[in-house]
């Protein structure tokens, strides 16, 4: 089967799997996953024209690949993975993103929903008021130049020495939360001074802070090494990354990257990189690193926060035990397979997460052999849903999956076709209640304005990106 897209070859490989063959320019094909019904959403923008951009880029290993959430972005589509050979290869901001190290925090409880529900909406406002939330909201500490140097060097590290969680939150962090390779010296003034207000906040969009319950749980083993032990069972998911400082991060260097190596041999410009080795290449590599410590950090003091939030309101935050961190907006070198032959890559994953089987020494010693955590958010309405990486995600993409639902529509469009107060009335009546900065947040994060999570997650366990542990539905959302 054959489909056209943009003046785009897309073949059928399998029932999960298309590919843009090579062609121009392009050094590797493309290779998307995803379901008939959701190649056809992902038609419809720029999607697949970037993905076969990304395949022109200089030392890119096998594919480029495109997740099932994906959706277009800048340079590389949302849902993108490529990988570079680290002598030959680049490194390229928009291959990573602005918001450097948007991630997923989760914690499990020892409650029920009917120990929850009668307290939902006391907990939604002491949540709002002591997790900062919303796009002009700061956090709740001011910070010297120094500190934000040892937030930039030490990730949750320097969290946890300031009284902000537990070495167990630690354990369970992607990277025990702190990237070594992190140099503060080449973070920019500018973006250390848009950081300091904003440790320790949601920030607005996508970024939620959201009360679930266990719907279903596919893999009881898998889900009990995780915390998860039974349908009913509540728990705490986190969804912010490195605010102001990751984004100035990102336009700093690729306005320096333009200035010295150009765009005119790129088949797009927001595509600017600059070789992996460079002088360039490495100072990018360490401020994007500095960046994801300060992710770290600022979602180990949010965890903090809702453990507090949840003894003012319950009594109590005993069980409250952090599951897992992942990562999404990264780049990092790891060691793959490429033609029998072990390398050094630079992965970068652009609205994507790392999924590794069991075995990996990347992953956790608490999850080694269990296979790392992976977490798919829906959106406020829509079910989220735990997997465990594959040895067949390392094989077939880098060891990545999905991040989330993807989105379907533009925030202009949303704002333009939905009244927040609408959208949270018809919540409420399903049962679901939502805090947020601002009505325009609600609207636009409608969700219409998605694509259905079930199925992108379905077809991530049906291509063995990640394999289905358990489901999870919302009961209450903070929303910036």
């Amino acid at each position: 089967m054959e489909v056209k897209s943009k003046s785009m070859e897309l073949k059928k490989i399998s029932e999960y799997e298309w590919e843009i063959p090579k062609h121009g320019g392009m050094k590797v094909p493309a290779r998307i996953f995803a379901s008939e019904k959701l190649v056809q959403k992902i038609q419809q923008d720029r999607t697949l024209m970037q993905a076969a951009n990304v395949a022109h880029l200089k030392g890119i290993q096998k594919y480029a690949y495109v997740m099932p959430d994906a959706h277009e972005g800048y340079g590389f589509p949302i849902g993108g993975v490529a990988a570079f050979d680290t002598e030959e290869g680049i490194i390229s901001p928009g291959g990573i993103g602005y918001d450097v190290n948007c991630g997923v925090r989760l914690l499990r409880t020892d409650w029920a929903v009917e120990d929850i529900k009668p307290k939902l909406k006391q907990l939604l406002d002491t949540l709002f008021t002591e997790v900062p939330s919303g796009v002009g909201r700061g956090g709740l500490t001011r910070l010297s130049d120094a500190e934000m140097q040892e937030i930039l060097a030490k990730g949750s590290r320097w969290s946890l020495e300031q009284g902000y969680g537990t070495k167990d939150d630690l354990a369970a962090t992607e990277d025990y939360g702190y990237m070594k390779q992190a140099d503060p010296e080449f973070v920019s003034h500018t973006a250390i001074a848009r950081g300091k207000p904003q440790l320790g906040t949601l920030g607005a969009g996508n970024h939620f802070l959201e009360i679930q319950a266990v719907d279903k749980i596919y893999d009881e083993k898998t889900a009990a090494a995780f915390g998860i032990t039974g349908v009913g069972q509540v728990t705490v998911m986190v969804h912010c990354g490195s605010r102001g400082l990751g984004h100035q991060v990102a336009s700093d260097y690729i306005r320096e990257m333009e200035k010295k190596y150009g765009f005119a041999d790129l088949p797009d410009r927001e595509l600017i990189n600059a070789p992996f080795n460079s002088e360039l290449g490495q100072k990018y590599f360490k401020a994007m690193c500095a960046g994801m410590n300060y992710a770290f950090a600022n979602r180990q003091m949010i965890v903090h926060w809702i453990r507090d939030s949840f003894k003012k309101v319950i009594g109590t935050d005993h069980g409250m035990k952090q599951i897992y961190d992942v990562c999404h907006n990264i780049g990092k070198i790891e060691k793959h397979k490429v033609d029998g032959e072990v390398k050094e890559l630079c992965v970068h994953r652009k609205g994507a997460t790392r999924s590794f089987g069991p075995g990996r020494e990347e992953v956790n010693e608490i999850y080694r052999n269990v296979g790392q955590p992976v977490f798919i958010p829906g959106t406020m309405g829509t079910a989220s849903y735990i997997l465990v990486g594959t040895d067949e995600a390392e094989e077939r993409s880098w060891g990545s999956t999905a991040h989330g639902a993807g989105r379907e529509m533009s925030r202009a469009d949303a704002i333009r076709r939905y009244r927040g107060e609408t959208v949270a009335k018809e919540l409420e009546q399903r049962g679901i209640l939502v805090k947020a900065a601002s009505w325009k947040g609600i609207a636009e994060e409608n969700v219409p304005a998605y694509k259905d999570v079930d199925e992108v997650c379905r077809v991530s366990n049906e291509a063995k990106l990640g394999k289905f542990v358990a489901r999870l539905v919302p009961l209450g959302v903070v929303k910036g």
